[in-house]
């Protein structure tokens, strides 16, 4: 996906980054304008929708949260972001070993910008390692952390402005369609976004954003699946047979 090597500057890196995340991020921008619609709706106070953004820090959890504020109670809120955000376990377990030899701050700073297409990206990009992936991941990061927040802002100011009947709660199946599309290659991330898409857009109708806590945690469990079987193929067989001469 890329053709960076040890050689590449600071600027070639941010550029095949952002030549790199445009079309993955895509398919979030509809998502991210009705996340920024649901604060202007939800009954948490405006200005706690809006620091949500930053905090959360991940489109799926943020939308289940603002949407159920009002009618569940905080325990049921911060379960509920939990469960859906539960995914990002195995996109660490994944991209783990690639950190082991990162600065500590970048250690505890990285995982806070792994959302779904940050791992996506890193996920088919391992010939990266060192330094260019520390500044590669950081790039789409700050690409995403910005743009996100771009088009939750159009959503917050303009979203009055946008017909119903352009059925926008779609937006999180649209989202995660897009991801395996653009984004996963990995057999069992692409298990679990397509599972996630579909089970995301069979259950839109059920009542406080259900459908999206139903897909993600179906999207987990699949991915979780997926990943068992991916293992066990990968895994070379035990060889006890004695050389030959």
């Amino acid at each position: 996906m890329t053709d960076l090597s040890e050689g590449s500057s600071l600027t070639d890196i941010i550029k095949r980054a952002c030549l790199d995340a445009f079309p993955v991020y895509v398919p979030a921008i509809p998502f991210a304008i009705v996340v920024g619609i649901a604060i202007n709706d939800s009954a948490m106070p405006r200005w706690v929708g809006i620091l949500s953004t930053p905090v959360i820090w991940a489109g799926s959890a943020q939308f289940a949260t603002i949407s159920l504020a009002g009618s569940a109670s905080w325990l049921t809120l911060v379960l509920t972001g939990a469960i859906i955000n539960s995914r990002h376990i195995m996109y660490s377990a994944a991209i783990s070993p690639r950190f082991a030899d990162q600065p500590r701050w970048f250690r505890w700073f990285g995982p806070y910008l792994l959302v779904d297409q940050v791992f996506a990206m890193i996920d088919q990009a391992p010939e990266l390692s060192g330094r260019v992936l520390r500044r590669y991941y950081l790039s789409i990061g700050a690409f995403f952390f910005v743009a996100w927040h771009l088009f939750v802002a159009v959503g917050l100011f303009a979203g009055t402005a946008v017909p119903d009947s352009w059925q926008l709660g779609a937006a999180p199946a649209i989202m995660f369609a897009g991801l395996a599309i653009f984004g996963a290659t990995r057999k069992p991330a692409v298990v679990a976004v397509v599972v996630a898409a579909g089970v995301s857009a069979l259950t839109l109708q059920l009542p406080n954003r259900l459908g999206l806590l139903v897909g993600a945690f179906a999207g987990v469990a699949a991915g979780w699946f997926a990943e068992q079987r991916y293992q066990q193929k990968v895994e070379p067989a035990d060889d006890t047979s004695e050389p030959t001469t």
